[in-house]
């Protein structure tokens, strides 16, 4: 897969990016980029913090538990998000036919824009995606895994969703930020005028069971509307909240997955890509006896005005 440059401007100048040799990216002002062998950018500004983003290992177990569908209910409630945002949003405003623009933003595996993407073409609407996060590993594996399946126009960037994003301005039509950190002033510089943010909010009762075990932190009530506070000021508009409520059964595997994939040092809350606030090791609690959990998310649509 190749690096489709529309999507980027330079973390350094906010020029646009474009190919300047056969793996190098620059803008006029002469920064240069080199796309891994990999096939993604990294594409840091300045004084970037050391931070790397989520490991190996970490990354390994999430994906584990994603593709064992326990969280399939939370993927198929995002689909069905963006396929009520569609049609309504790119109304007058991007040619019929046209594919839709996602950015995944804070991506991890890479699992649900995978399955929107292929939720999508299966409807027979084309689409490019972006596969964004600070961690070079979760690119590497997002990247890996879109290469095996329905997405064809993929381009991943390891980039700070923290700071001014190298990313052009009206640049994608549908957003998510599932279990991510937000920047709302950036993410409506991104989103054209009438796109959609899907974002994903753990509820209080999300993992319960763990909480009640004293595996993980509480969940204070209305995160979803801090959310929603969060962005309005920046021109967005709450345009539906679903929620997803599911039980699923937890093995001893499931219960090794969860503790491995927790956050790392810079998720903190809701910012965690598994929905999961660490209070110590499940493997020091009472965890082992929960065989079944509880998913409690809410998923909001955000549109840009």
């Amino acid at each position: 897969m190749s690096i489709d440059s529309t999507w980027l401007r330079c973390p350094n100048c906010f020029s646009d990016l474009g190919p300047v040799g056969a793996s190098t990216y620059g803008c006029a002002n002469g920064h240069r980029f080199d796309r891994a062998r990999q096939g993604y950018l990294t594409l840091l500004p300045p004084r970037a913090p050391k931070t790397v983003g989520d490991d190996g290992p970490m990354l390994a177990a999430r994906a584990a538990f994603l593709e064992s569908g326990a969280y399939a209910p939370i993927a198929a409630g995002i689909v069905d998000a963006v396929r009520h945002a569609h049609p309504a949003s790119p109304a007058g405003r991007r040619p019929p036919g046209a594919e839709l623009s996602v950015a995944d933003l804070g991506c991890g595996t890479g699992y649900y824009s995978r399955v929107l993407v292929e939720a999508l073409a299966a409807s027979s609407i084309d689409s490019r995606v972006l596969l964004a996060d600070r961690s070079p590993d979760a690119v590497r594996l997002a990247h890996r895994s879109a290469a095996t399946s329905a997405q064809t126009d993929v381009t991943g960037v390891v980039l700070d969703l923290w700071r001014p994003l190298p990313l052009r301005d009206g640049v994608a039509d549908i957003a998510l930020d599932v279990f991510a950190p937000r920047n709302p002033a950036e993410y409506a510089r991104i989103l054209r005028p009438g796109g959609a943010l899907i974002v994903a909010v753990p509820t209080s009762s999300h993992l319960r069971e763990l909480r009640a075990a004293g595996s993980l932190l509480e969940i204070p009530d209305g995160k979803d509307q801090r959310v929603v506070e969060q962005f309005e000021p920046h021109g967005f508009r709450l345009a539906a909240r679903e929620r997803v409520e599911f039980e699923f059964a937890a093995d001893a595997v499931r219960r090794e997955q969860i503790a491995a994939m927790g956050p790392s040092a810079h998720h903190r809350g809701d910012a965690d890509p598994s929905g999961l606030d660490s209070a110590s090791n499940p493997a020091q609690t009472d965890s082992e006896d929960v065989d079944v959990i509880t998913a409690a998310v809410d998923i909001l649509t955000l549109v840009r005005g």
